[in-house]
């Protein structure tokens, strides 16, 4: 049992650095005048396939003025085109053609209209443009989007497992998770409605530092230091600065006018959500650990800290010098 638990971290662990190719496409079509929009997308490299690189699907009264403007980087193509409609694009379905899993954001921002955010998926490629998001849609959309962020977002998954394997006891864990929970909620709602903010790149720099902190702390073992002490604490202190990760990522997907309150707060339930499971889950697997063989829960821990301090090492780097 313990092999086989050490193989599967041996597996997914490393997973995290290739994280960016995890990311949904991106699909923004904001209109500019009179029957004419802007049309800009981003697609990771692990959905691309040999050939012509895949183009957003249209509404049927529109068409593109002219090629895309296409741009090759490491990890991603990105495109923007001119687009003239013909009437309104109210009604009229818009979508990704998926050729591999995965998923897509669609933003519509139409003049002077509420900004609308559809997820598409390759069993619902297509969504229909509205004259005016619901707050049923809204609702669904961004709790979803919530919970695939913090699922997708490795550096805030590693962060929440180290605390975890730092505390190990229910109740230290419960309050350390609500510090957590407290903290970037406050500041996800106070940079989403501006009443903070921090430049992105310092941010997710000091994200990787916390998980490389904790990482160590992790590794000391049962040292009585104050983050094992006082974990709630710790988990406080840097749930601030994950809120400001995690509003950096809902700014990316933009929030619909008129909306806000109930896209903020099902975006945060999402997070919340994901997060619970994680958190479960690893419980599960400590408690799995402990009942097959007691003596290796402080090896495997310790196994694991090596592993999640690597990765927010190489993520420090990464983002230092990138």
């Amino acid at each position: 049992m313990i092999r086989w638990l050490l193989a599967l971290l041996v597996v997914f662990l490393p997973q995290p650095v290739l994280a960016d190719e995890l990311r949904p496409v991106s699909i923004t079509f904001e209109q500019v005048g009179e029957g004419e929009w802007s049309l800009g997308w981003r697609q990771p490299m692990a959905g691309r396939q040999s050939g012509e690189p895949v183009q957003p699907v249209l509404p049927a009264n529109c068409r593109m003025d002219g090629d895309p403007r296409l741009d090759v980087a490491v990890l991603a193509v990105s495109g923007r085109v001119r687009v003239l409609c013909e009437g309104p694009v109210a009604g009229q379905e818009m979508g990704w053609p998926f050729t591999t899993p995965g998923e897509a954001i669609l933003r519509v921002a139409p003049a002077e209209r509420p900004l609308q955010v559809h997820r598409l998926t390759p069993e619902e490629p297509n969504a229909t443009i509205m004259a005016k998001p619901s707050s049923g849609q809204v609702w669904r959309s961004y709790f979803v989007i919530g919970v695939e962020h913090i699922l997708m977002g490795w550096d805030h998954l590693l962060f929440v497992i180290a605390l975890l394997l730092l505390v190990r006891r229910t109740w230290p864990v419960v309050k350390a998770a609500t510090a957590f929970t407290v903290a970037h909620s406050l500041t996800l709602a106070a940079v989403t409605l501006g009443f903070a903010g921090l430049p992105q790149r310092p941010v997710e720099v000091m994200i990787a530092l916390s998980i490389v902190f904790l990482a160590v702390e992790v590794a000391r073992g049962d040292r009585q230091t104050l983050t094992r002490r006082l974990p709630w604490l710790v988990a406080f202190a840097f749930g601030l600065l994950h809120g400001f990760g995690f509003a950096g990522a809902l700014r990316e997907i933009g929030l619909p006018e008129g909306e806000v309150p109930a896209a903020l707060v099902s975006f945060n339930l999402g997070v919340e959500a994901g997060q619970l499971l994680v958190i479960a889950l690893v419980l599960a697997l400590l408690a799995v650990v402990r009942k097959a063989r007691p003596a290796a829960e402080a090896g495997a821990v310790k196994f694991a800290s090596y592993a999640i301090g690597i990765t927010g090492a190489y993520w420090l780097v990464d983002r230092v010098i990138g």
